[in-house]
Parts: structure tokens; C-alpha cells; sequence
């Protein structure tokens, strides 16, 4: 049995303790219903994925304007708050940690979810090339309306807004969704962002608003109950920059004297589906950085565990893995059989592929 020692040292994320190295990647699934309130089904799921780490729990919008997935759950009324509650405290009472991933689309969104039949919005009025999946079926994207700049401060409440609702609702900490081509990516990486104003052109402007979120996220809770999640080199929702390690180690640089509680690293390896081509960011990252890193993209047990003692990662977090094993850090550790993950039930509706994979007192 490959040697795994190392998934299960405790660490403090800022003022999290968690009991490994094992983080439940957020992993969006569809099950919150035409609602978009946390349920049921939902408290199940978590509840019976508590023995993580730390559950960084599913992209969550925080605003109409934000959302862009249908069924996905919300986190802007008092009613999704009362939804997550039931959640945080299911999580809590088998022993675990929670926090709530923080989610505005930008332009991989629609009219079909916005408010009034608005045009979404981005940085630059450039569409996704591709089909949204709409709760009237499959549409091709529309071209966004880039946010003008008197705007900026209401993107940046939203993010307050959604900070304190996720207080209200139990969580431990909070994650900034800077990642797989949602908004604050579409204003860091200059593949979308043609803007000439400040939050467009150098590096330094396009990271600005990513950065205003972030500290205003912090000065809203708390640094140490904080973490923010990159993708460097993803070409989800049509991105690409064309100096991925130099936008993402000046975010990293930016970032370091903030006391974040972690900075997750989306960056797949060869093998993984969403592993692209060209020089690895998390390398110049970790430099940048010292605050507690999280490494995520194609990681089994044996290849998680050589992260984190060569020094390459503080935590490791498990996206399918989990999907398929509730119980994953017990069956890591005694080095059992994982179950098979039915991608045909990722994102379909109810309890199937959802929460009934068996534990290994259940198979």
C-alpha cells in the first residue's frame, strides 16, 4: 500500500482546524430544485461527507444577476440561508468543517436566469463560444454587457452581502470564486478582458477588482476565515491569458500580505480531463505565497500524499473522488477499493449518483 501519511496531519487553515489534507473540492451539482434554496437532499449529501478536511461546499450565487446554473442553490435570501443553516449544522454535528464557495457567473449566464430578462454581464462585451444550459433547454451564449465602471462598487457588495448571509447560516469561512471562467476571471485574464479603463489593460488593473472582492470579503468576516480559488491555466467558459505565470504570481504576491486562510490552486495534471498544455502556475505560486496552499486536478490518494511532503502543497482536494466515496479519507487511509463515479448522474435531479454511493460499512 502506497504510503498516504501525510493526508492526515491536522493544519490550520487561518482559523479552521482541520483533522487532514483531504478538502472536499466544491462540486456543483444541480440539486437545489426550481428554488434555488438549499433542501433536504442537499443536508444528506453534505452530511454524509463530513469526515473531510475541510467541505468547501458547492458555487453558490450571490445575487440573481450572479447565477447562471439551473437548480444550482443561492446564498441572496433569507430562505437559502435558512436552507444552508440546516446544512452547516447537519456538517457540524457528525464533526466537520463547511465553508460556502462565493459565485458570480459574469457572462456564462443568460437571459433565462437574469432578473427582467437583463443581458448578463462581464468585462468586456465578449460571448462564450458555446451553449448555455438554460431551464428552457440548451442556448447559445449572448454577448454580456460589459460592466460599466460605476458598477463595480455593487459587484463588490454583492460579495459583502453574501459574506454575511454565509455567517448567518453556520459556515466556517468563506471561498471567493475566482476561478473556471466566472467573473472575477473574466476580468483577470486578458483573453475576455478588453478594457481600457482601470480595470482593464496592465495586469495590475485586471487583478484590481479579483483583489477589491477579496479584501472586502476579509474586512466583512475575518482574514483568517477567507480563501480565494484560481485556475491558472483552465479554458473553461472559452478563457486564456497570454502570460498565465505572470498574471497569477502577481495575484499570488498581491495576496500574500493579506493573512488569507488558504489560496486553491485549480491546475490539472496530464491525465485529468481539464489538463492543459504549457507551464504550470502553482510552481511560482507557492513561491509567492506562504500562507496555506490547496492543489487540485486529478489527484488519487498516492499522488496527493507526494504533494504534500516534497513541499508542493499544504492540502490536496478531491472533486469526483468524493463524489463517488462519502467516506473517502477512511477508505485513503486503510488503502480500500473506491467506488466508480457515474458521470451520467453529476448533474441530474435527485438522490441517484447523489447520495447513495455506499460507505464501506454499507458495500
Amino acid at each position: 500500500m502506497a504510503d498516504t501519511a501525510a493526508l492526515f496531519q491536522p493544519i490550520h487553515l487561518g482559523a479552521i482546524a482541520s483533522p487532514n489534507r483531504i478538502a472536499m473540492a466544491p462540486l456543483t451539482r444541480g440539486r437545489a430544485g426550481e428554488s434555488r434554496i438549499p433542501n433536504d437532499l442537499m443536508v444528506e449529501y453534505y452530511r454524509q461527507r463530513a469526515s473531510a478536511g475541510v467541505i468547501i461546499a458547492e458555487a453558490t450565487a450571490i445575487s440573481e444577476q450572479g447565477y447562471g446554473w439551473d437548480q444550482a442553490p443561492g446564498i441572496y435570501n433569507d430562505a437559502q440561508v435558512a436552507g444552508w443553516q440546516k446544512i452547516t449544522d447537519a456538517v457540524h454535528e457528525a464533526g466537520g468543517k463547511i465553508l460556502l464557495q462565493l459565485w458570480h457567473v459574469g457572462r456564462a449566464s443568460h437571459t433565462d436566469f437574469q432578473p427582467n430578462g437583463e443581458r448578463p454581464v462581464s468585462s468586456s462585451a465578449i460571448a462564450i463560444q458555446g451553449e448555455a444550459h438554460t431551464p428552457q433547454g440548451k442556448k447559445t451564449y449572448e454577448v454580456p454587457r460589459a460592466l460599466e465602471l460605476n458598477e463595480i462598487p455593487g459587484i463588490i457588495q454583492q460579495y459583502v452581502n453574501a459574506t454575511k448571509r454565509a455567517m448567518s447560516a453556520g459556515f466556517d469561512g468563506v471561498e471567493v470564486h475566482g476561478a473556471n471562467g466566472y467573473l472575477l476571471d473574466q476580468f483577470l485574464r486578458d483573453g475576455v478582458n478588453q478594457r481600457t479603463d482601470a480595470y482593464g489593460g496592465s495586469i495590475e488593473n485586471r487583478a484590481r477588482l479579483m483583489l477589491e472582492v477579496t479584501q472586502a470579503v476579509i474586512a466583512t468576516w475575518s482574514a483568517d476565515r477567507v480563501g480565494l480559488r484560481l485556475s491558472p491555466n483552465s479554458t473553461f467558459n472559452d478563457l486564456s491569458d497570454s502570460n498565465t505565470v505572470a498574471t497569477f504570481t502577481y495575484v499570488a504576491e498581491q495576496l500574500e500580505p493579506l493573512g488569507l486562510a488558504y489560496l486553491h490552486v485549480v491546475e490539472a495534471l496530464p491525465g485529468h480531463f481539464m489538463h492543459t498544455e504549457g507551464e504550470r502556475a502553482a510552481p511560482a505560486i507557492r513561491k509567492a505565497f506562504s500562507g496555506p496552499l490547496i492543489l487540485n486536478g486529478g489527484y488519487d490518494a498516492e499522488s496527493g500524499a507526494d504533494a504534500i511532503a516534497s513541499g508542493a502543497a499544504d492540502l490536496i482536494s478531491y472533486g469526483i473522488p468524493f463524489i463517488a466515496n462519502p467516506d473517502l479519507p477512511a477508505r485513503f487511509r486503510s488503502g480500500a477499493e473506491l467506488n466508480a463515479p457515474d458521470p451520467a448522474t453529476f448533474y441530474s435531479r435527485g438522490k441517484q449518483g447523489y447520495t447513495d454511493y455506499p460507505s464501506m460499512q454499507a458495500s
